[in-house]
């Protein structure tokens, strides 16, 4: 079955790209389109951070507080009842491996906000713009609906109709962090061929990104012993992965998943596992080549 069939079948509007990392042999479907990334723009992130840290720029076991005001709310410290204390290099993990927002957050700010988006262009990524981290995004959020405050916002999110929700900037491609799942595979390519910048830099994102916990998305449409690397997005009614397949025989195929939903339901395991099946679908297409 082709992925456009799978997406389709459970009901979501999906952009889709894949590519052999070695040979350059592409399929999509609506590659080119701007959208949201979410999340995913935590590659970007994590990358900046090894490459700083391979130049010398950082120390990766510098130590970080994470204090009750820096919290975001989610996984990882983010959730966390108490200061926290742990290193960059640890940031960087919490970040990649469960997405938590206040270590991308505290990441983000040691490295630099300027710096991400300078990475994009020198990556030659035109399409990605960067607008700010987690606390940036979370922000437009409570200008957007009128709240001052984590509480206000969700007494006031749960009051909103799903075509209001829609209208907040976190879901425009225009005024949030966003690419094209073409740009979001060519990151993936650049960083699997160590042409990202150094590569014992590129090698920690590699490891990194195989060291994320969820694995009902794009993981979930390979048998186990193809070892896939990848970083999630989420949002109510966007579920996004972006992530490299790596085969016993060698063969390395960057995949992007975007796919939203009719409703804004983030939690729908069909879809999840939909863009796993789709992603194994676009990798046979290529090695069918």
């Amino acid at each position: 079955m082709l992925a456009t069939e799978i997406l389709d079948r459970v009901g979501v509007d999906a952009r889709v790209h894949a590519v052999d990392v070695d040979t350059g042999r592409e399929v999509g479907m609506r590659a080119d389109e701007q959208v949201v990334i979410a999340s995913v723009f935590k590659i970007l992130l994590v990358l900046e951070f090894a490459r700083q840290v391979v130049a010398g720029q950082v120390d990766p076991t510098e130590r970080v507080l994470v204090r009750h005001e820096d919290r975001l709310g989610g996984w990882g410290t983010a959730g966390c009842a108490d200061d926290v204390e742990l290193s960059l290099r640890d940031l960087a993990y919490f970040t990649m491996s469960v997405s938590d927002n206040t270590a991308a957050d505290l990441l983000l700010r040691r490295v630099g906000p300027d710096v991400v988006p300078l990475l994009a262009t020198e990556l030659g990524l035109v399409r990605t713009r960067v607008v700010g981290g987690p606390r940036q995004v979370l922000e437009s959020m409570f200008a957007d609906v009128g709240a001052t405050d984590a509480a206000g916002f969700a007494r006031i999110f749960g009051t909103l109709s799903e075509e209001r929700i829609r209208t907040l900037r976190v879901f425009d491609p225009e005024h949030t962090t966003s690419s094209t799942a073409r740009e979001i595979t060519r990151l993936l390519t650049l960083i699997w061929r160590d042409e990202a910048g150094p590569p014992a830099a590129c090698a920690m994102v590699r490891d990194l990104m195989a060291r994320q916990m969820f694995w009902t998305r794009l993981p979930s449409g390979f048998p186990p012993e193809v070892r896939v690397a990848a970083k999630t997005g989420t949002l109510p009614g966007l579920h996004i992965e972006a992530g490299v397949a790596e085969y016993p025989d060698g063969g390395r195929y960057a995949i992007a998943v975007f796919a939203r939903t009719q409703r804004l339901d983030a939690r729908r395991i069909d879809v999840d596992l939909a863009m796993g099946e789709a992603a194994r679908a676009a990798v046979e297409a290529l090695r069918a080549m």
